[in-house]
């Protein structure tokens, strides 16, 4: 547009200067200067009406400043002298943000958020219409911050180190619903940096620090619990063993004394039968026999009887 609008100033410049030279020589000069003169002119002529989108981005052509409808692709496209393009860039771009946010119970924290964001080719036309070329500055980092505020005080300061992954998430959501209107797609949100206040520090070091010393007097109480309850299971344990074993002893006694009852008992029913069986078999015949058998010729030296008798002595 620039050299179209040059060349058209050279040229009405070449033609006052021809309309007002009567000189030969001048004329001649003219001639030449209106020759070079439309070098220019034409070039600009062509070049003005040729232009070119790269891939990535989408052409907005406007006429006088006007908002022409439709987008133009990439490639080379021809045009009228007098219209311009606008070329918006449809790749996925990345910007870095530094803020500062406060958490549910009031602690500052330090930031740094990256944001992957792209513009819907669809709608580009309608976002360079509505908010033009610095819609970064007019839309997307004012509403940034905005939802990373907001989102931020939802949660502890101890609870923001845990959760990042899905605060950034929320982030996303709550950004791609609010600028998706103006055809800005949220393509990703990463929470790089969180850095806390030198006290805030301080304190969560020092509580980690007691909680670690109350974990290991735990854990050292419950093994001594442990070892105090193993010993007394083995204690109970040996009790029952002694106990099992007087047991089986006193079983053991009992059985073989009852077992020793009954041998007794059944060797004097034996001894009693026999002698029984002895005395029925006795007669007074035999009697007289087995004394006779054995008497060794020698008179007793007392005899006594049936009823009081007396004792009477044989001599000596």
């Amino acid at each position: 547009m620039i050299i179209f609008v040059l060349g058209i100033v050279l040229a009405i410049g070449v033609f006052l200067l021809t309309g007002i030279s009567n000189v030969e020589h001048d004329k001649k000069f003219l001639n030449k200067f209106q020759f070079l003169a439309a070098v220019p002119l034409v070039a600009g002529l062509a070049f003005s009406t040729i232009t070119s989108v790269p891939t990535g981005y989408t052409g907005i052509l406007t006429t006088f400043g006007k908002v022409e409808d439709g987008n133009i692709g990439a490639g080379m496209h021809a045009k009228a002298p007098w219209q311009n393009v606008v070329k918006i860039d449809n790749r996925t771009q990345k910007t870095l943000i530094e803020t500062e946010a406060f958490s549910s119970d009031i602690q500052q924290v330090d930031l740094k958020v990256s944001i992957n964001y792209c513009i819907d080719q669809n709608t580009a036309q309608v976002l360079y219409k509505t908010v033009g070329e610095d819609y970064y500055n007019a839309i997307l980092y004012p509403r940034i911050l905005e939802h990373v505020k907001i989102v931020f005080a939802q949660y502890t300061a101890e609870s923001l180190m845990s959760n990042r992954s899905e605060i950034s998430e929320q982030i996303r959501i709550a950004l791609s619903e609010d600028v998706s209107e103006y055809g800005i797609n949220i393509v990703a949100i990463s929470i790089e940096d969180v850095d806390f206040t030198d006290a805030f520090t301080d304190a969560v070091e020092a509580k980690q620090v007691a909680e670690q010393n109350k974990l290991k007097a735990q854990t050292e109480q419950a093994q001594k619990t442990m070892e105090t309850e193993a010993a007394s299971q083995r204690q109970v344990i040996e009790a029952q063993a002694v106990a099992e074993v007087s047991r089986i002893n006193a079983e053991a006694a009992a059985e073989v004394a009852k077992i020793e009852a009954d041998a007794a008992k059944y060797a004097g029913e034996k001894e009693a039968k026999m002698n029984r069986k002895l005395a029925e078999s006795l007669t007074d015949t035999l009697v007289r026999y087995y004394y006779a058998n054995h008497w060794d010729g020698e008179l007793p030296q007392y005899i006594g009887g049936e009823g009081t008798l007396p004792i009477i002595k044989f001599g000596e």
